[in-house]
């Protein structure tokens, strides 16, 4: 799996994601919007790795979770994101909804619509959405 591949499956994973949340399945959106975050920021860890040369273990094994948080840690994002959070009090709104996810949603079976659509809109929302602040660094 390479950044290619994270990219174009955090794409995916978002796009399935609308199609559930559109046929009423909100347990499967939720998890798949969460899913498509990690993705994006698994392709913003690929980026520090340069092509030819053999891969750091520390590295590698904390790319090897499903915690956003620890995710950005790994991504090198914190301090942008502390920035972004303290500057915009909408992507603040948006990063502690998706801040909210876990690996752990795939067995949820009572997200609710309203959970599904904010989650929806925090990572997708064209000015402060999570997903485009994430592509841009990736």
């Amino acid at each position: 799996m390479n950044r290619a591949d994270l990219q174009r499956l955090s794409r995916m994973r978002q796009l399935e994601a609308q199609v559930l949340l559109n046929a009423g399945h909100f347990a499967g959106a939720y998890y798949l919007l969460g899913y498509a975050v990690e993705c994006a920021l698994k392709a913003r860890v690929c980026k520090k790795v340069k092509h030819h040369d053999f891969p750091d273990r520390d590295l590698a094994l904390k790319s090897f979770t499903h915690d956003l948080q620890a995710l950005i840690n790994t991504a090198e994002l914190k301090t942008e994101l502390d920035a972004e959070i303290k500057a915009n009090p909408q992507f603040r709104l948006n990063w502690g909804v998706v801040a909210e996810w876990s690996e752990s949603s795939r067995y949820a079976t009572s997200i609710t619509e309203v959970e599904a659509r904010g989650l929806h809109v925090a990572c997708t929302d064209r000015k402060n959405g999570i997903l485009r602040w994430i592509k841009k660094r990736w």
